[in-house]
């Protein structure tokens, strides 16, 4: 991946080619005097909103496929809730 580096005048009389750059994969950093203080980065692609219940009536869930604890593992857990830390 590219880096390129530019001062704060460049950057601001430059900003559209900057922002090509940038949506082309380059990373751009602006700089103040040499020193970076910021990082043009591309806005996330916007993620398309799910439906709630759109599988309604799609699953069937028998009761046969639950598993249920174990209880030695509960055990176990329920002893080490109990234990004094070192």
């Amino acid at each position: 991946m590219t880096t390129l580096m530019v001062n704060i005048h460049a950057a601001k009389s430059r900003l559209s080619e900057l922002l090509r750059e940038v949506e082309a994969g380059t990373d751009v950093i602006v700089a103040r005097a040499g020193q970076p203080v910021a990082k043009l980065i591309p806005w996330p692609p916007v993620q398309p909103e799910r439906e709630i219940g759109f599988l309604a009536g799609e699953i069937q869930i028998y009761e046969d496929d639950v598993i249920s604890s174990d209880p030695e593992v509960v055990a176990a857990f329920e002893e080490s809730a109990t234990t004094d830390l070192p």
